[in-house]
């Protein structure tokens, strides 16, 4: 399984990159403040949403520490995707963060 580190995470979103993030936290986690530009779509809900997805467009998958979204990672791999797991998740991110409304 790929993955990087948040700092690798924060030089591409300084360089302005066209980043896919998914963010598989629960919805009062997201409440809390999201990466700017992330897709929340909750742990449990991926396999019902996959339809949602573009097989050619690589995924940054992100959590509160990184086991959940390792596991998000690990199925979507496994479904034929692109994906890349943020070590440390939201714990670990120190950039901006985005409130949904």
């Amino acid at each position: 399984m790929k993955s990087m580190e948040t700092t690798q995470l924060l030089e591409l979103l300084d360089a302005n990159e066209d980043l896919y993030i998914i963010d598989v936290r629960e919805e009062d986690e997201v409440a809390h403040g999201m990466i700017p530009g992330a897709q929340h779509i909750a742990l449990g809900t991926i396999p019902e949403r996959l339809e949602e997805l573009d097989e050619t467009k690589p995924y940054i998958i992100v959590c509160k520490a990184g086991g959940r979204s390792a596991n998000a990672c690990s199925y979507l791999e496994a479904q034929g995707f692109d994906v890349t797991n943020l070590e440390g998740g939201m714990l670990a991110y120190d950039g901006e963060l985005e409130f949904k409304k």
